[in-house]
């Protein structure tokens, strides 16, 4: 064997992960665009929170954590889109302090959607969840939930932290991934020191 074959770079293909991840950077732009179109129909009909047996998107769902067996719940749920909808106001101030337009909730319509879920499912715990499409009116979310009881889980050394008792209802406090990236946590350095523990916390800290 001569030295240039020796000193060829090894090439190494990709993943699967990797090719269904590519597929769904823009969706529009292959086989995924009448897919997801039949599923929005699909899932307009649905009722909403529905449980289901498979991930729509394995790579996301495998790295927010998703294993499959027992133990793993997937559900997925619907949240309106926009904003928050407020009454007209039709006297008493002038246009520019009737405080309609322009007015957003503190929380990421994907934190609702896994509060409701775990609202919806109080035995289970949410772990983490994941976009699979939207329409004009609403967004839906798969949202990945775990049992702390199942015997499996509990026998897990890689999820078992969440049977213990201080991460009950861990989706209400902001412990989620998207509940942590809302909380600012996501971000290190200037701009962001005083974002923990929390922003309040923060506040009350002794000068």
């Amino acid at each position: 064997m001569s030295d240039e074959t020796q000193q060829q770079p090894r090439i190494r293909g990709k993943s699967m992960y990797s090719y269904i991840a590519d597929a769904w950077k823009v969706p529009s732009t292959n086989y995924l665009k009448d897919l997801n179109k039949q599923r929005r129909i699909d899932w307009r009909r649905e009722e909403n929170f529905v449980r289901i047996e498979r991930p729509t998107r394995l790579d996301r769902a495998r790295n927010a954590g998703y294993k499959a067996k027992q133990g793993y719940v997937l559900v997925r749920g619907r949240v309106r889109k926009g904003s928050f909808h407020k009454r007209q106001i039709k006297a008493g101030r002038r246009a520019k302090r009737k405080g309609i337009l322009a007015i957003t909730v503190g929380k990421s319509i994907q934190r609702m959607a896994e509060e409701r879920a775990q609202k919806r499912y109080p035995n289970l715990e949410v772990l983490n969840s994941y976009w699979v499409g939207a329409d004009g009116q609403h967004e839906w979310y798969e949202i990945i939930l775990v049992d702390p009881h199942h015997p499996v889980i509990k026998a897990d050394p890689k999820i078992n932290w969440i049977c213990e008792n201080t991460h009950k209802n861990r989706v209400y406090r902001g412990k989620t991934s998207a509940g942590k990236k809302g909380r600012g946590l996501d971000k290190k350095g200037k701009g962001v020191v005083k974002n923990r523990p929390s922003i309040r916390a923060n506040g009350r800290r002794a000068k």
